[in-house]
């Protein structure tokens, strides 16, 4: 049986501490909240431990299906929740070390050169898989390739389970042959593989590729392959067959895959206008927005009504062929105000709430240094995982999170008005930022994002509106042991009146 996975280990702070991550951030100063008595004990890590053995998600499917669009999206989501994730694409060890010019004959199921070329590069890559996941700090990794034969999938298996490490099949079968063909267009012939050539001449050497692999290919079967964990997606999610669904990581990349689509869609993301509690410096609370925030409002509404996003204007056409806009804020009422000049009605999520700074609520950070010097510092050595008390971390909003995610990935045109934590956070799936740097990420007030999600990326368009909002940026501080002086403590903090 597989030995469970190390999700983190114990280190020691510059000031000769006990890890902050193991104490896990309970622990307030000799001061007290307020005044009765309050204590605080420690506790385990806010991050739920989801990976009981190492996993290897195994892609099956022909050319143009959505494989590594599929494999990035997946390790995106994973490495966002907190699982060590890496994508390992077999036709990028192919691109090394026999070039990436190569023509529909390579890919002949006759050519047996080639055939034995291709073999040890898949050994290849599953060898760097199994060095990931035993002997680095992996948790999952993702084998992207076809293996459209019962043969190399066996062979996937057979050497991962000598390795102690389960396997997960993701079958992408596709019978539209408009969205192959775009799929090609868009994703493939821009492929290393096809760089200076000719796109027909591209599109039609790609299109011989896949009716060689289609002479071979053997779609997961559920006789045959009863006893193997899988999930096959049919016509992008029109249908679902799922097989031998083990345990609670699996049960989520299924939930995950069943969310997902591939229509083309904006996501319009912005914070609320400027709050009282922002021009005073104070983290959370619940405040009405300033006159300049009430400016912003307008000029959003005034941005988003002019922008001509299908399904703006047509909302209350049953026989409209756009999507609705929809328009989601927080319960806040910050955020409620902020959408009040919009030609659309607002959704309110409570999971779209700014992060709980519960006793620090509506303090400025002075006022938290004063009362709470060992907490401010113990959040600047490690922002991501420091739970304010009776409060959240970064960690935790991002699971409270997930089911916006979930919801995200299902929309099309949609505007989220939401807070700095949630929108650093929101930001950081899309854009794959590292945990260490989700906390950091610059979100101006009065500045609205458009996300355009790509096949391997997300495209970013920035939009200041010109109404002026204070800053409430605190860049990562320097210095961040205990014994730190106010001052060192203060630094860099955002002007506020």
């Amino acid at each position: 049986m597989a030995t469970p996975v190390l999700t983190s280990s114990t280190s020691v702070t510059s000031d000769s501490r006990p890890s902050i991550r193991t104490k896990f951030y309970t622990r307030l100063s000799e001061k007290s909240l307020d005044e009765n008595e309050i204590s605080f004990s420690d506790t385990s890590p806010s991050c739920p431990q989801y990976i009981q053995s190492k996993l290897c998600i195994v892609t099956v499917g022909l050319p143009a299906r959505g494989k590594t669009y599929v494999s990035m999206k997946l390790a995106r989501y994973l490495r966002w929740i907190g699982i060590n994730t890496k994508v390992f694409n077999v036709g990028n060890y192919r691109r090394k070390n026999v070039g990436a010019r190569q023509s529909h004959k390579f890919f002949d199921p006759n050519n047996k050169d080639a055939i034995e070329q291709r073999k040890r590069c898949a050994t290849e890559a599953l060898k760097d898989v199994i060095k990931y996941l035993n002997v680095e700090e992996g948790q999952v990794a993702v084998f992207d390739a076809t293996n459209t034969t019962r043969e190399r999938r066996d062979m996937v298996a057979q050497e991962c389970h000598r390795n102690l490490i389960k396997v997960f099949y993701i079958e992408l079968v596709c019978n539209d042959d408009d969205l192959i063909s775009e799929n090609i267009k868009e994703v493939k012939i821009n492929s290393p593989d096809y760089q200076g050539i000719d796109q027909e001449e591209a599109v039609q050497d790609f299109s011989k590729r896949i009716k060689s692999y289609t002479t071979i290919y053997e779609p997961l079967d559920l006789q045959y392959d009863r006893d193997c964990s899988w999930v096959k997606l049919i016509d992008v999610n029109k249908r679902i067959v799922a097989n031998r669904v083990v345990n609670h990581l699996q049960s989520r990349l299924v939930y995950f895959l069943m969310n997902m689509h591939i229509k083309k869609r904006n996501i319009y993301i912005c914070r609320h206008g400027e709050s009282e509690c922002n021009m005073l410096g104070q983290i959370g609370g619940d405040s009405d927005l300033s006159l300049r925030g009430k400016q912003f409002a307008v000029k959003l509404g005034e941005f988003i009504n002019d922008r001509k996003i299908p399904g703006l204007k047509v909302i209350m056409s049953v026989m409209s062929q756009y999507p609705v806009l929809r328009v989601w804020t927080s319960q806040l009422k910050r955020t409620i105000q902020t959408s009040r000049h919009l030609d659309v009605d607002s959704e309110q999520w409570k999971a779209l709430n700014e992060l709980d700074a519960g006793a620090c609520d509506a303090l400025t950070y002075e006022e938290i240094q004063e009362k709470f010097p060992d907490e401010f510092a113990l959040r600047d050595q490690d922002k991501y995982h420091y739970r304010y008390p009776r409060g959240e971390s970064y960690e935790d909003l991002v699971h409270r999170l997930e089911p916006v995610i979930m919801a995200l990935e299902r929309q099309e045109n949609i505007l989220v008005i939401c807070h700095q934590a949630v929108m650093r956070s929101l930001l950081a799936y899309f854009l794959d930022n590292a945990q260490e740097e989700l906390p950091y990420i610059k979100c101006p007030l009065h500045t609205v994002l458009k996300l355009t999600p790509k096949a391997y990326s997300c495209e970013v368009e920035r939009y200041p509106i010109d109404v002026p909002a204070v800053d409430t940026h605190r860049p990562k501080p320097k210095i961040t042991v205990l014994s730190r002086s106010e001052k060192e403590a203060l630094e860099n903090l955002p002007e506020h009146y």
